[in-house]
């Protein structure tokens, strides 16, 4: 089965998934060797490792499927990925969908912000007109494949129309086709329990450690009745902050010799793969001795 007709399966099963946010092969290989079933790739993070930049939607298209085409290859458990506002309009939204089935991922989610869009956890948001939005999820539905292949509508629209406006896009986008909602950024408490109850269909939580949203434990996600959760920044955070801090610790000491929390390696490689390829050289060496 398919990576995409796995998770399918798992949500038609009734399981939780939890998607931590990866970025790249390594941050991608990690989630998986801890055991999660599904990964989120995050455009924060695609946009912050790949480029350098903030996530303002400067990330092109192919940006954006060149990197869920490379964890793909890593890692055997299904992606759930990031493809902003789907890049343009009908047109643009048919070949991202094809671009991101075609190299692996799993699933995509889809925003109704206008093009270049912001970080769904920053003010000031713009968003585009409600019939544009279903259009474009239901072009996303049409230009599948696989109907396992699965489409979430995001709408961000929360902060600026208002939340009875972020529900009704939830479920207009659900009436044409979309697998499940996101409707970004809930402000309170009252609204991360309101939209489980009033969308009418499967529903996905997004969740930033420092963004608008209350933070709930999993536990508590799942009580409320979402099916997905994404981690969006839990590793990108992490490394930021490993980073600053072995940094920090080597400048100050001036002895990378004697750091903390070091790897040989050996067991870097590990991580990625190594004994498969070890196997294949040992193969060739044995037909060259022959």
């Amino acid at each position: 089965m398919s990576p995409a007709g796995r998770l399918r399966q798992r949500l038609l099963n009734g399981e939780f998934i939890v998607a931590p946010g990866a970025y790249d092969c390594l941050s991608a290989r990690a989630v998986e060797l801890a055991g999660f079933s599904a990964i989120y790739m995050t455009g924060m993070g695609t946009s912050a490792s790949r480029l350098g930049l903030p996530d303002y939607g400067l990330a092109t298209m192919s940006e954006m499927v060149a990197n869920a085409s490379a964890m793909a290859t890593t890692v055997k458990i299904p992606i759930i990925a990031d493809a902003d506002t789907g890049y343009g309009n009908e047109l643009n939204m048919a070949r991202t969908v094809r671009e991101y089935e075609r190299h692996g991922a799993a699933g995509i989610h889809i925003e109704d912000q206008v093009f270049p869009k912001k970080c769904g956890h920053l003010d000031k948001k713009q968003v585009i007109p409600q019939k544009d939005f279903v259009s474009k999820i239901r072009a996303a539905v049409i230009a599948r494949d696989s109907p396992d292949f699965i489409i979430i509508a995001r709408t961000d629209c929360n902060s600026s129309l208002g939340f009875e406006e972020a529900i009704a896009r939830a479920n207009a986008a659900l009436d044409v086709g979309a697998d499940l909602a996101l409707v970004e950024a809930p402000e309170s408490m009252a609204q991360l329990e309101d939209i489980p109850q009033r969308v009418h269909g499967p529903c996905v939580l997004n969740v930033l450690l420092g963004g608008r949203s209350p933070l709930l434990s999993l536990q508590e996600v799942n009580s409320l009745g979402y099916r997905v959760v994404l981690l969006s920044d839990v590793l990108l955070c992490a490394a930021i902050t490993a980073y600053d801090a072995a940094l920090a610790t080597v400048r100050a000491s001036r002895d990378p010799l004697h750091f903390p929390n070091t790897l040989a390696p050996k067991d870097i490689f590990q991580r990625l793969g190594a004994e498969q390829w070890d196997k294949l050289r040992t193969e060739q060496e044995e037909e060259a001795v022959i």
